[in-house]
């Protein structure tokens, strides 16, 4: 294994010292033209597989974002199999992925030295533009998209992007799903565990009206004992195009069952890994997630354009866990609804001594109903309620942004984004009443700055200012608080380099950092919802992200990131956590592979990941853990030029790895799957 695992990782390097896959692919749909995502001159992005769009390239949000972008092609996310949505950013460059591997509490991705604990949530998840994030910045909307349906994942990095404020500390990710076009894409998939997934995309377009619709259901028994999972999607989108204009609606419904396995001790871990407790046996819950949108782009005048989108998500959650046998079983109950709105406008002038000049103001509001509730259980059994929680929250901001060139080859982008916060929590156990922390107006500076002295090169550096405020209770003043707390700051900077030859190389590197006034983290286990004061910290590292396609039909890709996460002046407290790393932060992420085509009709995949390991604790006490470096293998062969027979075996290596935290007295394990072998035929009409 460890042979196994050293030449892995000698192939990621040898594969490029790391990042990117191939930007442009022919699609396999005839009905649907390919296009290249046409990037403007000072383009700091990457694209990661193909995206395949109808008509026109797929417009980005993000194009005057002067910051490291990564874009993952629908033609790699459609091919997965995956039980949780997340785990489809293991093909970007510079991502962590905590697994928990519990049920419906699946596990999450992270970026720029955060972690996926659900301490800090740092990346603002959206869903065809819209805010999908839950109260304490979680990721469960994240499962009310399935692979078949997604057209491209855009990850933009860092303080500079003024267009999102709550959650958008350390960057966001908007998953793109299928709009327009004529089409019917199906899929089937068995493989091990027990697994049957079966996913449906269909699209129609006639005279400027478009549906698409989306159904899909994965039931798999798991790796582990007691770890069934169900889960069915449906989507419907409606669009209208105007010409001028362009309204539309979509809708999204998810519900999931779930069994949980449960955590193993560290002797169970390497003894049985797919065993589970007794104490487990009656742990998991059910999941049900809507999301309700109306959207309108338009051309006001020849030089103004908005965009609109109205909302309401839907959030349902009942979840029994026992994490030990040391702990009694809780009931966590959360029921959310989110009202919102954005607003953009885009002016365009001329002006006779610029390039170009684009001025973009934008807004938005988030209006939240919250219910939170925890329980004792025996067995699932009510025996006493810990938590009665009824909060409202409200969060409204803008911004200004201007993107100017003076030449072709300098582009200037200052903005400026503020946010505020209201809201009250009723505690019904203690029958009392508590306003929100006035946080005052959030001012957040931003500025980014790109230069192309030649064709090919483009240089870029930004400055921005992000926030953080508490979640759940956290953000409200509860007993024994009674003033108001300040917001964390988030302080950030980078500065890249991005270089194309041809069609043929591409390569990125960028230097950041991340520093963190008054840092708060959320108590996981805590019945009242409160947090832990982290304190000062600082987030910095470098990525490096390579593409090489020496001859038609081969692509090498690699990406290595490192990441320094510490904590700089720690709460009173804990003196002794000074300068020690922060938690279930790997310091090393590294990613590659090869693609071929190696004959007509087939196509050939090896790509995989890893990461070093991590401290348990900010107390730096508990060892070390986490490290593991895994691969997955493709094989497909076209049957015909509608079919698509395809095998896919993940962790091809079997390297036995595992999720770890600390409870407070003992190690628990969540182990991963093992090499796990899967068979898919698609159909595409």
């Amino acid at each position: 294994m460890h042979l196994f695992r050293t030449a892995a990782c000698a192939a990621f390097a040898a594969a490029a010292c790391p990042a990117a896959a191939q930007s442009v692919a022919p699609s396999a749909d005839p009905l649907v033209t390919p296009a290249r995502v046409n990037a403007p001159a000072t383009d700091t992005s990457f694209t990661v597989g193909s995206v395949v769009v109808t008509g026109t390239r797929l417009p980005r949000s993000s194009d005057a974002v002067l910051t490291s972008v990564d874009v993952l092609g629908g033609d790699l996310a459609q091919r997965q199999s995956v039980d949780n949505t997340w785990e489809l950013f293991a093909r970007l460059p510079g991502v962590t992925l905590t697994d928990f591997n519990q049920g419906n509490t699946s596990g999450r991705f992270s970026i720029r030295g955060f972690n996926g604990e659900g301490e800090i949530n740092a990346v603002k998840l959206l869903i065809d533009g819209i805010p999908s994030n839950a109260n304490d910045g979680g990721m469960v909307f994240i499962d009310s998209v399935m692979p078949l349906d997604i057209a491209a994942v855009e990850l933009v990095r860092g303080t500079a992007d003024p267009r999102y404020g709550l959650h958008n500390i350390a960057g966001n990710a908007n998953i793109l799903t299928r709009i327009g076009g004529s089409y019917l894409d199906a899929k089937a998939l068995a493989g091990a565990f027990g697994t049957y997934e079966g996913q449906v995309s269909a699209g129609v377009e006639r005279g400027g009206f478009s549906q698409n619709y989306f159904v899909g259901y994965r039931d798999t028994d798991g790796f582990r004992d007691h770890a069934d999972l169900r889960r069915a999607n449906v989507a419907g989108k409606w669009f209208y195009d105007f010409g001028s204009a362009r309204i539309g609606a979509i809708a999204r419904y998810s519900t999931a069952k779930a069994e949980e396995p449960g955590y193993l001790t560290a002797a169970d871990n390497a003894d049985d890994r797919s065993t589970s407790y007794s104490v487990s046996e009656t742990d998991g819950g059910k999941r049900r997630l809507g999301q309700y949108s109306l959207h309108l782009d338009a051309d006001v005048a020849s030089d103004l354009s908005l965009s609109a989108k109205g909302y309401v998500t839907t959030q349902f959650d009942d979840r029994y866990v026992r994490f030990s046998a040391n702990v009694a079983q809780q009931r966590r109950l959360t029921e959310e609804t989110q009202v919102g709105g954005l607003l953009t406008l885009r002016y365009r002038p001329e002006v006779a001594f610029l390039h170009d000049l684009q001025i973009e103001a934008g807004g938005d509001v988030q209006v939240q109903d919250n219910q939170s509730r925890r329980w004792l259980t025996d067995r699932r059994v009510l025996t006493r309620q810990t938590r009665d929680q009824d909060f409202d929250l409200t969060v409204y901001g803008g911004y200004v942004q201007a993107v100017i060139e003076p030449t072709a080859w300098l582009k200037i982008t200052p903005a400026w984004r503020f946010d505020r916060v209201s809201g009250s929590l009723d505690d019904r156990l203690a029958d009392a009443r508590y306003a929100i922390n006035d946080y005052g107006t959030i001012s957040q500076p931003k500025l980014s700055v790109a230069v192309t002295p030649i064709d090919g090169l483009t240089a870029y550096a930004n400055y921005g200012r992000t926030f953080q405020i508490g979640a759940g209770s956290g953000a409200y003043k509860v007993p024994p608080r009674t003033s108001d707390l300040a917001p964390s700051i988030n302080t950030g900077w980078e500065a890249g380099v991005k270089y194309v030859r041809g069609s043929w190389l591409e390569g990125r590197v960028a230097l950041w950092r991340q520093t963190a006034t008054g840092e708060i983290k959320r108590r996981l286990n805590d019945p009242n919802g409160d947090f832990d004061n982290l304190g000062e910290t600082r987030r910095q590292g470098i990525d490096v992200q390579l593409n090489l396609t020496p001859v038609p039909g081969v692509s090498l890709w690699g990406a290595y990131s490192y990441q320094h996460a510490r904590i700089r002046t720690p709460d009173p407290a804990t003196p002794s956590q000074a300068g020690n790393w922060i938690d279930h932060v790997p310091q090393n992420l590294f990613s590659g592979g090869l693609d071929l085509v190696p004959a007509a009709r087939w196509r050939v995949s090896l790509w995989g990941n890893g990461q070093s390991s991590y401290e348990l604790t900010p107390a730096n006490d508990r060892g070390r853990f986490g490290d593991y470096v895994v691969v997955t293998g493709e094989v497909a062969f076209e049957l015909t030029p509608r079919v698509e027979l395809s095998a896919q075996v993940k962790n091809l290596g079997n390297e036995r790895y595992e999720y770890v935290w600390w409870d407070g007295t003992e190690l628990l394990h969540a182990p991963a799957d093992p090499r796990a072998v899967y068979g898919a035929v698609r159909v595409r009409l």
